[in-house]
């Protein structure tokens, strides 16, 4: 992998990307003091680096919620069975390909991964716990705390103001 180094200019960029990628590339080099084609071409390099994974939409729950059902959000605990590397490897990557998995994180000390989850209602949350955790027989403890509200959600990753 390629070394990338980053500038205040670079930081800047990624904080306005982070909070908002809509913004047009003219308003983006205005806002980093920077010329268009420069923005470009920065704003490419921090993608090719893979600083940038992917640009999203984050829809707003409550107000698909009329129109699709509010669903259920858990955070789900799992302990595995046996925890060499490659029964881990293989449970994140099946847990990773199923879409009502939002996010996975490999945890310690503790349980072995927390999951957040996002099902229709309970039979379909009933489906994937099937689907995922009692079907493997690596699975010892499954603990699902069900969302009743969400209080804050964000993506941006804390960055410094300045380079030193």
């Amino acid at each position: 992998m390629e070394q990338i180094f980053l500038d205040n200019t670079d930081l800047l960029l990624l904080d306005i990307l982070q909070r908002d990628t809509s913004q047009s590339n003219q308003y983006l080099a205005a806002q980093a003091h920077i010329s268009p084609p420069t923005c470009l071409r920065r704003v490419k390099r921090l993608t090719d680096a893979g600083l940038i994974e992917k640009q999203v939409a984050v829809l707003s729950g409550d107000r698909l919620a009329p129109l699709i059902g509010h669903g259920l959000q858990a955070i789900v605990e799992i302990t595995l069975d046996r925890q060499g590397a490659e029964a881990l490897d293989a449970f994140e990557q099946r847990v990773a390909a199923d879409d009502a998995v939002q996010q996975c994180y490999r945890v310690s000390p503790g349980p072995d991964f927390v999951l957040v989850v996002h099902a229709r209602d309970m039979p379909d949350y009933l489906a994937l716990a099937h689907r995922l955790f009692t079907g493997d027989a690596n699975v010892r403890n499954v603990k699902a705390f069900f969302s009743v509200k969400r209080s804050k959600f964000g993506t941006q990753v804390p960055l410094p103001k300045r380079m030193p």
